[in-house]
C-alpha cells in the first residue's frame, strides 16, 4: 500500500519536452520545486540516441565528479520516476536551479 505522499508524487510527474527529447520530472509539494531526471538531461546534452548509453555516461561522470569533490553530484537526489517499462524506478535528479 502507498503512503499519500507517495500517491501524491505519482499525480505530479510528466515530461518535458526538449526538441525531440522526453524529460522525467515530479513535482514535490513540500519543496514546490520540479525535480528533473539527470540521466534524460545527459542524453539530451550528449545527443544520445540510446538511454542505456546515456545511463552509463552519467554513471562513469558521477563517479569522476565524486572525485572532485564537486558539489553537482551533491545537490542529486534520489526519485521515483516512471520508466519505460511502466514501473516506478529510483532515479538521480536534480531541481529546476542547479542544472
Amino acid at each position: 500500500m502507498k503512503s499519500q505522499k507517495e500517491e501524491n508524487q505519482l499525480m505530479n510527474t510528466s515530461l518535458a519536452l526538449f526538441e525531440d527529447y522526453k524529460i522525467r520530472r515530479v513535482y514535490d509539494e513540500d519543496l514546490e520545486v520540479w525535480w528533473f531526471s539527470v540521466i534524460d538531461i545527459v542524453r539530451v546534452l550528449t545527443q544520445q540516441s540510446d538511454y542505456q548509453a546515456a545511463r552509463n555516461y552519467w554513471k562513469v561522470l558521477k563517479n569522476r565528479l565524486k572525485k572532485e569533490g564537486s558539489e553537482v553530484v551533491t545537490n542529486c537526489n534520489r526519485s521515483k520516476m516512471t520508466a519505460t517499462d511502466g514501473k516506478q524506478r529510483l532515479t538521480d535528479a536534480v531541481k529546476y536551479g542547479i542544472i
